[in-house]
């Protein structure tokens, strides 16, 4: 007699974890923020007041304070006017958490490079459209001041004039989360360049400039961004390589 095949046994599901106390804290004052109920200046109620409200104790509601502190959505001041404050948005945690991230491994410089290709060829594009003759003469001598610095051999300055046209060219766009990425992602590939020696660094560079801003200066947005992409490429390889040697 042929037995009958069993039916698999159902895999017992584990529970989620319950979020800690410190957590839920946390999240129930992002809320706020995101409902508008609080607002960049507000102070939250006093310690003890707070802790009744949100009906948890003191302890975890200090943990929590701290933790939001950390991520800079609120400040802690001390004294007879002191309190916990929300903080104004600051666009340099962004840089902060990606550069966290990067170096603990959680991003690669792949993953880094390619979000820049994507994102800057946006940037070109919308700069080509929206950029107005004072956004385009300043990058014009950006690119110039660009050209001194590499002609007089000072690297430092040179890498800042490299970082301030990206974010000129992202304040063209007239978008404000454009321009946090560009800074963020920015800042975080020109700590790569200061490992490249002076003698390699950006071949071709000074050219790329003026060849760009004249798509610029043209409107010409499929002209600037393949311009913009082929150097991209180019720059990203060379990290890549570059990256390979300090590991």
């Amino acid at each position: 007699m042929t037995r009958k095949p069993q039916p698999a046994k159902p895999k017992a599901l584990k529970p989620k974890p319950r979020p800690r106390a410190f957590e839920e804290i946390c999240e129930r004052i992002r809320r706020q923020l995101a409902s508008g109920k609080l607002k960049p200046g507000d102070k939250l109620p006093a310690e003890r007041e707070l802790a009744l409200q949100l009906q948890v104790s003191r302890a975890a509601l200090r943990e929590a304070l701290r933790s939001l502190e950390i991520a800079g959505v609120i400040t802690l001041r001390k004294g007879v006017k002191g309190g916990a404050f929300v903080q104004a948005g600051d666009p340099a945690n962004v840089t902060r958490v990606l550069q966290d991230l990067v170096h603990l491994g959680a991003l690669s410089l792949s993953d880094l490079t390619e979000a820049r290709l994507l994102i800057q060829s946006g940037v070109v594009r919308l700069a080509c459209e929206r950029a107005t003759d004072a956004d385009i003469e300043a990058i014009g001598r950006n690119i110039e001041h660009t050209a001194e610095m590499s002609r007089l051999g000072r690297g430092e300055e040179r890498r800042e004039a490299i970082a301030e046209f990206y974010r000129l060219l992202a304040l063209a766009t007239h978008n404000e989360i454009l321009k946090i990425l560009v800074d963020s992602i920015t800042d975080i590939l020109v700590r790569y360049l200061q490992g490249v020696s002076e003698d390699v660094e950006l071949p071709g560079l000074i050219a790329h400039r003026r060849r760009f801003y004249r798509h610029l200066e043209a409107r010409d947005a499929a002209s600037a961004s393949r311009e913009m992409e082929q150097h991209l490429n180019k720059l990203h390889r060379l990290l890549a390589r570059n990256r390979q040697r300090m590991v």
